[in-house]
């Protein structure tokens, strides 16, 4: 009963609205604590990989915003598929507000990885199965916000960014499994439900507080993109000018 009541208020923007704002505040304080807890903790306190130096630092940067750029594409797939199911305007605001934080996380995830690759491999960059799944990643979240920006109306808009958001989820299983499927560079996955790290917890740990870090931080910045892209939408409405007046 309480799903489908929270459910059918996810319908209402002015709810959403009002209902998020203790969201954001606790993903940010989160984020805020996490990230240098994380940061401090990685980079000052974590011994150095006895192959790698301390050019293994890069891995909480480069980790958790590869994972979390996966995760944000994902929540526009199903918000894509919430739209076409449910017509809910809520979800091709989400599909709005997450495109930036997916393309700025992708792009430092290639980025990181680049800068981890040169003193590793010898090469800034690897046409390898991880890589390359991960740079059509960012030509998805830039397509869809290309897309978007070709498109005036709003319905038509919606529907056409949320049919390629969902299309495009069958490439995060690609990210995942390439370096099973190919000859890669990539070692394998640093988190598994069924297998224990191979690093040991001076080093994971740090890295689970970044990566719980940067979920609070895309979190939070979702929030605040989709509150702005509520008050654009709504600025007509009664309780839209009340609030900005």
């Amino acid at each position: 009963m309480f799903l489908r009541e929270f459910w059918h208020k996810l319908g209402s923007p002015k709810w959403f609205y009002q209902i998020s704002t203790g969201w954001m505040i606790g993903f940010a304080v989160a984020a805020l604590v996490l990230l240098v807890v994380g940061m401090v903790w990685g980079l000052a306190f974590a011994p150095a990989d006895y192959q790698q130096g301390n050019s293994f630092r890069i891995i909480y940067v480069h980790v958790p915003t590869a994972m979390v750029a996966q995760s944000v594409y994902i929540s526009m797939g199903v918000a894509g598929i919430v739209l076409f199911v449910w017509r809910m305007k809520l979800a091709d605001v989400a599909i709005a507000a997450c495109l930036p934080v997916g393309m700025m996380l992708t792009a430092l995830a290639l980025f990181s990885g680049g800068v981890w690759g040169r003193p590793t491999w010898g090469t800034w960059w690897e046409w390898d199965g991880r890589t390359v799944s991960t740079l059509v990643l960012l030509f998805l979240f830039i397509g869809i916000y290309a897309l978007r920006e070709a498109i005036p109306d709003i319905t038509l808009r919606g529907r056409a960014s949320a049919l390629v958001a969902i299309v495009g989820t069958i490439n995060i299983p690609i990210i995942k499994y390439s370096v099973d499927w190919w000859h890669t560079l990539h070692q394998p996955g640093s988190f598994s439900l069924t297998e224990k790290p191979t690093m040991p917890v001076e080093m994971w740990a740090p890295l689970l507080v970044m990566v719980l870090g940067m979920y609070c931080f895309a979190g939070y910045i979702i929030l605040a993109r989709m509150r702005i892209e509520i008050l654009l939408r709504e600025q007509r409405t009664q309780w839209a000018r009340e609030l900005v007046a």
